[in-house]
């Protein structure tokens, strides 16, 4: 009597897979093979433990994804073909493709190479599967996003040296830094911070608002390959739940560690946010939502579920928490404003909002807007009329830990400058908050080599390679601009004398004179 095989489960037929890929090392010991997963204090008892939400293999896996490149590309094929880039509604929204392109896709490069790392610093099999698909994803979503958005650099300025200005732009060391953070740690602090700590905390936060903002403003380009990402984006994000949940119920002696992670990253998490919160209220030309909406749905709602499920555990809400929802009403505004002190050295244009767009902030921040911040952009605005666009020549107090310029306000004092200070080997550093003076204190060590990029500016680093600063008449900020590969008043300043509007009208025939209240 013959008997046919019982077929496998996907559980099991993943385990063969996956599993069965690993071996105890014989002539070296495997805590020399695998040296990084223990000096961090996490201590696994058992990796097989370790469960892969999705359970994908490499043959369904580029099965799937190859389905949906042969999609995306016929979208943005077609996108280019019908002249997309001018169905936008209003071209300076292309600024928050600058944004997106400069700040956000250099970031997926990383978290390539950073899920590379980790995948080789852990010893478990079903870790390693699982890092080598994420990093695989996150090369995939920086490639589509450079190739959607590149349309777009053949009618407009600024997008032309993405790459390069992560690396060197002012305000691009926010961004920057938070990664060189995370892949600086080892590799259970860089999976809590990248997979649960962003991915999982703080991603709607980010993707959300700006491939909403694109639908509402006509891209659809930047739409689809949002769509594209999207399923990974929600593996990823499982991913992070359980990879915390995984390591809480190895050891109860690695608790006090992740919350301290998870505190760490929440508010670098945060304070790196503070650029999406500035896009969402100020550059969309049709706005999606306000900021203050946006955290109260996505971490005060979303993320206080996450917090009381995760309390089994011993962990609870990210210190600071309540200090980000105290500054919800004003956090885009203090960062717009310090886009419109120093627009002229970074790459996207920036202007005052118009009369209709007041309007709506005031509706949406009824109790700060027009008391705090409206003042401030009339004034801004009277000046420009009077040929006199105000631009701040001198370089901010940068926090030593966010690098963002020292400009938001006390928790309980929206009119007070927020300042701290901590004393290292001697030397007094600066922070915009308590949260980013406590992570200094964490670890100064790291936190000291920061590469600040006004020090580094006054220290004759970011000038071209070749530069004499002592020649008569020498435009330092010239220098450094030519250093970013910015072209000024092109790429920066004021957007209504900018190339980019006037070539937009030229086009169009769209006079872009601002909308009454």
């Amino acid at each position: 009597m013959t008997t046919t095989p019982k077929r496998l489960g996907l559980k099991e037929r993943y385990a063969m897979m996956t599993r069965g890929l690993g071996w105890e090392t014989s002539y070296q010991p495997m805590d020399k093979v695998f040296p990084y997963d223990q000096f961090e204090g996490i201590r696994i008892h058992d990796w097989d433990r370790w469960e892969d939400p999705f359970r994908l293999t490499m043959d369904a896996y580029w099965k799937f994804q190859g389905e949906k490149e042969k999609k995306l590309y016929a979208i943005i094929d077609a996108f280019q073909q019908n002249n997309g880039q001018f169905n936008v509604s209003d071209p300076r929204y292309l600024n928050t493709l600058k944004l997106f392109l400069t700040g956000v896709s250099p970031l997926e490069y990383a978290a390539h190479r950073g899920y590379a790392m980790a995948g080789r610093s852990l010893r478990g099999v079903g870790a390693r599967v699982a890092c080598q698909m994420q990093s695989i994803d996150e090369l995939r979503h920086c490639q589509t996003q450079f190739h959607t958005i590149s349309h777009f650099n053949k009618y407009f300025h600024g997008l032309h040296d993405p790459q390069h200005m992560h690396d060197r732009v002012w305000y691009l060391s926010v961004p920057k830094s938070y990664f060189e953070d995370a892949m600086s740690a080892g590799p259970f602090e860089f999976i809590t911070a990248i997979s649960f700590s962003f991915e999982y905390v703080l991603t709607n936060l980010l993707f959300m608002p700006f491939m909403s903002g694109a639908a509402y403003n006509g891209d659809m380009a930047t739409v689809t390959f949002g769509f594209s990402a999207q399923s990974d984006e929600s593996r990823h994000m499982t991913l992070g739940l359980e990879v915390v949940k995984f390591i809480l119920e190895q050891d109860p002696d690695n608790v006090p560690i992740v919350q301290k992670w998870v505190d760490k990253w929440f508010w670098r998490g945060y304070r790196l946010l503070t650029l999406v919160a500035m896009m969402m209220d100020y550059m969309l030309p049709k706005r999606v939502m306000s900021w203050q909406e946006a955290w109260e749905m996505y971490f005060e709602k979303n993320g206080g579920a996450l917090f009381q499920d995760l309390a089994r555990y011993g962990i609870r809400m990210p210190k600071y928490h309540e200090v980000a929802t105290k500054e919800k009403s004003r956090l885009s505004h203090e960062a717009w404003a310090i886009f419109n002190n120093y627009g002229h050295a970074a790459n996207i244009n920036v202007w005052v909002p118009q009369p209709d767009e007041m309007t709506w902030l005031s509706e949406k921040y009824p109790e700060t807007f027009d008391r705090l911040y409206r003042p401030r952009f009339e004034w801004l605005a009277q000046q420009e009329r009077q040929g006199k666009r105000w631009f701040n020549n001198t370089l901010p107090m940068l926090c030593q830990t966010c690098q963002i310029p020292m400009a938001f306000t006390e928790p309980d004092d929206p009119t007070k400058i927020c300042y701290r200070e901590s004393t290292y080997h001697g030397m007094k550093h600066h922070f915009c908050s308590d949260g980013c003076k406590d992570i200094f204190d964490g670890e100064p060590e790291k936190y000291v080599q920061a590469w600040l990029p006004v020090h580094q500016i006054y220290q004759g680093n970011c000038f071209p390679e070749g530069t004499d600063p002592t020649v008569e008449g020498f435009n330092p900020l010239a220098a450094v601009l030519q250093y970013y590969h910015i072209e000024p008043g092109v790429d920066s300043g004021e957007f209504n004398s900018s190339p980019d509007r006037a070539n937009w009208e030229r086009w169009t025939g769209q006079d872009l004179q601002p909308k009454a209240a």
